[in-house]
């Protein structure tokens, strides 16, 4: 079933967006993730998607005294509010890193930069918490993949890392287009079915989503291996209801 996801992207614990993942062009829309979360339960969503952008930063007040990161606070407290599985990532590399997560309430882990610079970590992680509780996360500009939070571009073009985590065992991927994140130009509908032909992996894409017609694009591909969508600016701009998405598909 294609399944949409709203975004809650946290930031110093707070639901933000950015525009090409740039954490100098951020805008706050709650103080209150949990109360958000509740938002989009109560819209009808059957899955949210949790992105700790301190963590995908490095940013130093994650690396705090405090017992358990704010990012993370966030992550348990949208557990307790919602009955919805989440998906989380954001600075997600190390084994005891993605167990945390899953302590905390996540449903599912996104590997991203980890994937790139240490595709032995992927293979234990499958093997310890299995394939359906690993996700991968592509992001790519230009066709390349980019790491630590998009702000670094390798020179390993999408495919191939799609490719090599389906030989690992990897049964899906979150595939972003960064030009595109929150931008509202339009899926990349071409790249998303592209990796998923090339590489036999479900895809759940990402970036640019704009309104009700990408959406449906995506959805016409189902066939061909796109799972689902991740929207935010779209639904926190008021250009796309969820409700509406979800009927369309």
């Amino acid at each position: 079933m294609f399944t949409i996801f709203p975004a809650i992207d946290l930031r110093q614990g707070r639901c933000v967006r950015l525009k090409q993942g740039d954490p100098n062009a951020e805008t706050v829309f709650s103080d209150d993730p949990a109360a958000m979360a509740r938002h989009w339960a109560s819209q009808g969503a059957s899955w949210l998607h949790v992105v700790n952008l301190d963590g995908a930063f490095g940013d130093a007040h994650e690396e705090s005294t405090v017992s358990l990161p704010i990012n993370l606070q966030r992550l348990k407290q949208i557990r307790d509010a919602v009955n919805l599985p989440i998906q989380f990532g954001g600075g997600i590399r190390r084994l005891e890193d993605i167990a945390l997560a899953l302590d905390l309430g996540a449903t599912r882990v996104v590997l991203g930069t980890v994937a790139v610079n240490d595709p032995a970590m992927v293979q234990a992680a499958l093997a310890q918490f299995g394939p359906e509780r690993i996700v991968i996360g592509i992001d790519a500009r230009d066709g390349m993949v980019a790491t630590h939070g998009w702000l670094r571009v390798s020179d390993v073009p999408a495919v191939d890392l799609a490719r090599a985590m389906a030989d690992a065992g990897v049964r899906r991927v979150v595939y972003t287009d960064i030009s595109r994140d929150g931008m509202l130009t339009g899926v990349n509908v071409a790249a998303s079915v592209e990796l998923a032909q090339n590489s036999g992996l479900a895809v759940i894409a990402s970036g640019g989503v704009r309104g009700i017609e990408d959406i449906t694009a995506l959805c016409d591909h189902q066939h061909e291996g796109i799972e689902g969508v991740i929207v935010g600016q779209a639904l926190y701009a008021g250009r796309l209801s969820l409700t509406e998405a979800m009927q369309a598909c």
